[in-house]
């Protein structure tokens, strides 16, 4: 049953974010829960994990390396090329490089794990991108636009703690306590995290609901086109340094889903309200389309990469 459910992710966001989008008072009293939600989901991804997991990603850093250059290489050049060619204003092209100047987002790790990915792996880049963002991101930013920001450091990092760090270890400690009851229930551990994320993508369309309307074709047309880059461009860009078809899918999700939220903030805080429609619209976006991917992907199941097939629950057991 749960794994029919899981099956219809896409379905449920582009569902959940219509009805948002015209009913917007259904979700708006949610705003508070975003963070909770999110907690929610990376405690049940860390369920699914264990320090083997890890250890096997620190062995093999090259497919990290190749995300993180491609996060911050790719995204910020493409924000900047899509910009040009659709003659976007200063305050738009603001906007769009600092959506792509940002770590990835916290849905990578979400959508990764749901379309067969490698959950670790994703969490590691995630975390390194991250880090690596607190003077990337006003560096990136101030070489494209020729503009500085002040990035809340403190901040970033006390709530990637709060947001991923924590749950995912603590969800590690429980599956190592009650590994063999954790892996009784996986599948209801992936409908959990498919439920949470639907609920956010709908509290964020509407969050953005009265924007829509005015955001006009060009800048749905900017987002969209900034988003399909990252992730085509993280997929075959992998595929073609001769990495599986599951770190290519986890690399994907990694350089085309950001941070956006972060970029939303930072454009109110530094520039104007301009600059923060885009990372509104992609906060949005990207959600739904790794959504779709995710299920996409998911019902392809990973046939050109039997080397890094998911291991049964007998196998997890006797491993």
């Amino acid at each position: 049953m749960f794994e029919r459910i899981n099956r219809l992710f896409p379905v449920w966001a582009v569902l959940l974010a219509a009805i948002a989008a015209f009913q917007p008072q259904l979700f708006v009293g949610l705003k508070g829960d975003i963070q909770t939600l999110l907690i929610v989901i990376m405690f049940a991804m860390g369920l699914t994990l264990t320090r083997d997991d890890f250890a096997r990603v620190i062995k093999a850093p090259k497919p990290i390396a190749v995300g993180v250059i491609l996060q911050f290489l790719l995204m910020p050049l493409a924000a900047l090329l899509v910009s040009r060619v659709l003659d976007l204003g200063p305050e738009l092209t603001t906007g769009m490089v600092l959506v792509g100047a940002t770590a990835g987002g916290t849905s990578s790790n979400v959508m990764a794990w749901l379309a067969g990915g490698h959950v670790a792996l994703s969490v590691t880049m995630t975390m390194v991108s991250t880090l690596i963002s607190v003077a990337a991101t006003p560096f990136l930013t101030w070489l494209i636009v020729g503009q500085t920001i002040d990035v809340p450091v403190l901040g970033m990092l006390l709530s990637i703690a709060k947001l991923v760090i924590a749950p995912i270890a603590l969800g590690v400690i429980v599956h190592h306590l009650l590994g063999r009851h954790i892996r009784r229930i996986e599948p209801a551990l992936a409908t959990l995290a498919m439920a949470a994320i639907v609920v956010i993508i709908a509290i964020v369309v509407a969050l953005n609901a009265g924007n829509l309307a005015t955001l006009g074709p060009i800048v749905a047309l900017a987002v969209i086109a900034h988003n399909g880059i990252g992730l085509a461009g993280g997929y075959w860009a992998s595929r073609a340094l001769g990495f599986d078809v599951r770190t290519a899918r986890t690399i994907a999700f990694e350089v085309g889903l950001q941070n956006s939220g972060l970029a939303v903030t930072l454009a109110n805080q530094f520039f104007t309200a301009g600059a923060a429609l885009p990372g509104a619209l992609f906060s949005v976006w990207h959600n739904v389309s790794g959504s779709l991917l995710a299920g996409y992907w998911k019902r392809r199941g990973v046939a050109g990469a039997p080397q890094e097939k998911t291991p049964s629950a007998d196998e997890k057991r006797t491993s």
